[in-house]
C-alpha cells in the first residue's frame, strides 16, 4: 500500500461511525499515519467502543450525527478530513424502519456536510454503496456511471441520497467530496446480529453448531471485498487530487458463490451441523453482484489484495480471539 503519512501526519480526522469494522480499521491506521487527533463519533447502535481503536491520539466522542450539540463539538475541533461512515444498516433494517432510515441517512449526512463546510475541510469521503445504487437494469460489472432511480429498498434510496447530497456541496460550495461505492465488505471487526451481514453471522451461527441458512439456492453470487482492501481505498480518496467530486466503486471485482463461502465457514469452524435454504426476501433481487475497479485502480492505484479464502480465515481467527465480547455483543 502506498504511503500516505506525508498527508495524514499531524492532521486531525473525524471518522463518523467510527467504531464499527471499516471505521475501526481506518482509524486505527490514521494514528500509524501519523495523525494528531482521530475523533470517533459514534452513537453504538450497532458498534462497541471495545472493538474500536485505543490509541493515545484517539478521542472518543458517543454521540449521534442528528444531535447538532454533538456535531458542534466534535467540529470545534476543526478537523482536517472527514470520513462520513455512520448510516442507519442496511436492506432489511430500512424496510422494517424506513423513517429512521431516512433520518439518519439523509437528514443526518445533510447535518454532517453543513459543518464540514463551515469549517472548511480539505477533504470529506462519503460511505455510499455499490450494493445498492445500481439496479437491476445496471449492467455488471457495475460501472461508476451506471447508477439505477429504481431500487428496492429505503436503504438503497437514502444512499444514492447521500451521494446527491455530497455532490450538491461539491457543485454549490466547492467541497471536496469523494465518494466511495463498498461492496459487501467482510472481515475481523463486525459483530453480528439481526440486521448485519451474512459472514459475520454465519460464522457466528457456525461457530454455535447451527446450520447456515441461505436465502436463495446458493448459486447466488456477492463480491466480497476485505476490510482492508477498503480501507486502503478510502485512505486513497481522502488525498489524490483526481479523486475529488468522483465515485468510485471499492469492490474486490471477482463473483463468489453464496454456497462455497458458508461451505468454507463450516469448515473453518468445524461446523457438522451443515446449510438450510430459506426463501429469498422480497427486496432481495439481484442474484448476482461484481464491480469493475477500473477506475479506482486508475485513479486511486487502489487494488484489492487479499484472497478471499485467507479473508475468511482472518475473520475466523477474529471471532475466536474475541469469541466472549462478541457473544455478549451479539443480537438477534
Amino acid at each position: 500500500m502506498e504511503d500516505y503519512s506525508e498527508f495524514y501526519q499531524g492532521s486531525t480526522i473525524l471518522v463518523t461511525g467510527g467504531a464499527g469494522a471499516i471505521g475501526g480499521i481506518l482509524c486505527r491506521k490514521l494514528s500509524t499515519l501519523g495523525a494528531k487527533k482521530v475523533i470517533i463519533l459514534d452513537n453504538l447502535s450497532s458498534s462497541y467502543e471495545w472493538n474500536s481503536s485505543q490509541s493515545p491520539d484517539t478521542m472518543f466522542v458517543q454521540g449521534d450525527i442528528l444531535d447538532d450539540a454533538i456535531l458542534k463539538r466534535v467540529f470545534k475541533e476543526k478537523p482536517d478530513y472527514v470520513f462520513h461512515l455512520a448510516a442507519h444498516f442496511a436492506n432489511q433494517n430500512s424496510v422494517d424502519n424506513p423513517e429512521k432510515d431516512l433520518m439518519i441517512n439523509g437528514v443526518g449526512i445533510l447535518k454532517v456536510l453543513q459543518y464540514a463546510q463551515l469549517v472548511g475541510v480539505k477533504r470529506f469521503v462519503y460511505s455510499s454503496s455499490g450494493c445498492g445504487v445500481y439496479g437491476l437494469e445496471s449492467k455488471m460489472p457495475f460501472e461508476e456511471h451506471d447508477v439505477s432511480i429504481h431500487l428496492h429498498t429505503p436503504y438503497q434510496v437514502t444512499k444514492l441520497l447521500g451521494e446527491l447530497y455530497t455532490n450538491y456541496f461539491h457543485n454549490l460550495y466547492g467541497l471536496p467530496i469523494v465518494n466511495a461505492r463498498f461492496f459487501n465488505s467482510y472481515g475481523p471487526g463486525e459483530v453480528p446480529g439481526k440486521y448485519r451481514n451474512v459472514i459475520p453471522n454465519f460464522f457466528y451461527w457456525a461457530m454455535k453448531g447451527q446450520a447456515l441458512p441461505i436465502t436463495g439456492d446458493g448459486t447466488e453470487t456477492r463480491d466480497w471485498t476485505y476490510v482492508g482492501d477498503i480501507v486502503n481505498g478510502l485512505l486513497a480518496m481522502g488525498v489524490k487530487d483526481g479523486a475529488v467530486g468522483e465515485a468510485f466503486n471499492l469492490g474486490a471485482s471477482k463473483e463468489q458463490r453464496v454456497i462455497d463461502m458458508a461451505t468454507t465457514v463450516n469448515t473453518l469452524t468445524g461446523n457438522d451441523a451443515g446449510i438450510k435454504f430459506t426463501q429469498r426476501r422480497d427486496w432481495d433481487v439481484k442474484t448476482r453482484l461484481l464491480s469493475c475497479i477500473n477506475k479506482a485502480e486508475k485513479v486511486l492505484g487502489y487494488k484489492p489484495t487479499m484472497k478471499f479464502e485467507d479473508g475468511l480465515k482472518e475473520t475466523h481467527r477474529w471471532f475466536a480471539d474475541n469469541w466472549d465480547n462478541i457473544e455478549k455483543s451479539a443480537e438477534f
